[in-house]
């Protein structure tokens, strides 16, 4: 394991009251995985957890430029999106479909903010390839129909690149729809690992990332017997096997475990069970807003007093704003990023984002920078390459590009086209932030690189699990 930087920072004033509401609606922050790359949309639409109707006025696609294709030739022809024409100044056009309204928003609202902040940023600094960019934005409503025909509309815009999803199942919704198109895809989110495809890049930390940081530093800073708490479906399942994996590495034990649906809000029962196994910490992978109830019992019991919670979820839908100081009080999670890093890229990068969006923003959060990211690192990408071919960006993005984050020099791995970056400690405050403690520079994406290379096996098209 990398050797920590050693930090000790007082998180500024946060406003608590600009996120309590939205707390209430707010549901799964992952939904299920589906591994079956070749569903047709009507498969995909039996994944639906919402339902809101489309108002957004979709434009008409662009007429093909070559020849007619042959009857033979339709179907593939139809598959694929609109060619990006080079020979002009006019705009690029780019897409991003996230959860701007309905429940997910309180993930979707840093992000899209933090997309609309790249796109002036690059745009700022001369564009892309000389010329600007033009967001094509739709909202997906926190809907999984919403991200269906979202993909669809968006293959037929003339687009570069795609920018969508939050959820594990919308991910999996529409990433076979963008690579069918031939569309290039970056997933800007936390998430479960495993994702190997050539036409999707990934910026989001990983278990392999996130746990090999936490665990030990959990058995060593508070002691070895771990208690589980997990969502009820492929995030926190393949977290779980991820935190067996790392205890058992470094002489932990796990003396329980418990699975929840979604929809849960009421865990007494649990944090009884959690009192009898009388473990050093309870480890966290609760999800969503019905989730967050968990903390405000547990504290109400008085049980995180004894045994606190490690988490690898809590702050990224800033629960940390919403919970009373008490309920939030000594929690230890692990992040690429917090607003609270003390560096001279994330004090300009904060002064720009509340330049922008005011100095009540309640927290830039983790998934905020993931964005910009990677929208920095598709630009960067395309002006090296000199050109908006795919292949030819592909390329350019497997050859290790890096770029200088708000949270440190990150680095894409070309074989799993997933990000090698650092990963922080941080204990919550009393302020509604974070107290950064330890930084471990150019962790790796190591399960990644280890079962996908994209660059010796570009065919590879599936997602990989521990087990």
């Amino acid at each position: 394991m990398n050797a920590p930087r050693e930090h000790r920072i007082r998180s500024p004033w946060l406003r608590i009251a600009a996120v309590l509401f939205v707390f209430v609606l707010l549901a799964a922050a992952c939904g299920n995985d589906d591994d079956d790359q070749a569903e047709s949309a009507d498969d995909r639409a039996s994944q639906v957890e919402q339902s809101t109707p489309v108002e957004e006025d979709p434009g008409d696609a662009p007429e093909p430029t070559q020849e007619p294709p042959t009857s033979g030739e339709v179907q593939e022809e139809e598959e694929k999106a609109p060619s990006v024409d080079e020979s002009t100044s006019e705009p690029i056009r780019v897409g991003s479909l996230l959860d701007e309204t309905g429940p997910l928003n309180i993930y979707g609202t840093p992000m899209v903010d933090a997309t609309r902040l790249a796109i002036a940023d690059i745009n700022a600094k001369g564009g892309v390839l000389g010329r600007q960019l033009e967001l094509v934005a739709l909202d997906s409503k926190s809907d999984q129909n919403e991200y269906i025909t979202g993909a669809d509309r968006l293959v037929a815009e003339d687009l570069a690149v795609v920018h969508a999803g939050i959820t594990s199942a919308s991910r999996e919704a529409i990433r076979p729809t963008f690579g069918e198109a031939e569309l290039l895809y970056f997933y800007n989110v936390l998430y479960e690992g495993g994702v190997c495809d050539r036409n999707t890049f990934v910026t989001g930390v990983v278990p392999t990332q996130q746990l090999q940081v936490l665990i030990p530093w959990a058995i060593e800073n508070i002691g070895p017997r771990l208690y589980i708490l997990a969502a009820d479906y492929n995030y926190g399942q393949i977290s779980a096997d991820w935190v067996r994996h790392y205890a058992a590495d470094h002489g932990g034990e796990i003396v329980g475990e418990d699975f929840f649906p979604l929809d849960v809000a009421e865990f007494g029962t649990t944090i009884s069970a959690v009192q009898s196994a009388a473990p050093d910490a309870v480890m966290s992978l609760l999800v969503g807003g019905a989730h967050m109830s968990f903390y405000s019992q547990y504290a109400a019991a008085g049980v995180n007093e004894s045994i606190p919670v490690v988490s690898t979820t809590f702050g990224l839908g800033n629960e940390q704003v919403a919970l009373d100081p008490v309920s939030a009080e000594n929690i230890i999670v692990a992040y690429p990023y917090f607003e609270e890093l003390d560096t001279p890229q994330n004090r300009a990068f904060v002064e720009a984002w509340k330049a922008e969006y005011g100095d009540d923003y309640p927290y830039i959060t983790d998934l905020a920078v993931y964005v910009w990211e990677g929208w920095h690192l598709w630009a960067d990408a395309v002006n090296a390459a000199g050109t908006l071919d795919r292949d030819a960006v592909i390329a350019q993005l497997e050859s290790g590009v890096s770029f200088d984050s708000p949270k440190g020099i990150v680095a894409l791995d070309g074989g799993s086209h997933h990000l090698v970056q650092p990963v922080s400690l941080a204990r919550t405050n009393d302020s509604g932030g974070f107290d950064v403690f330890e930084t471990y520079d150019n962790i790796p994406p190591s399960f990644e690189q280890e079962s996908c290379d994209l660059i010796a096996n570009p065919e590879t098209n599936e997602q990989f699990t521990p087990n």
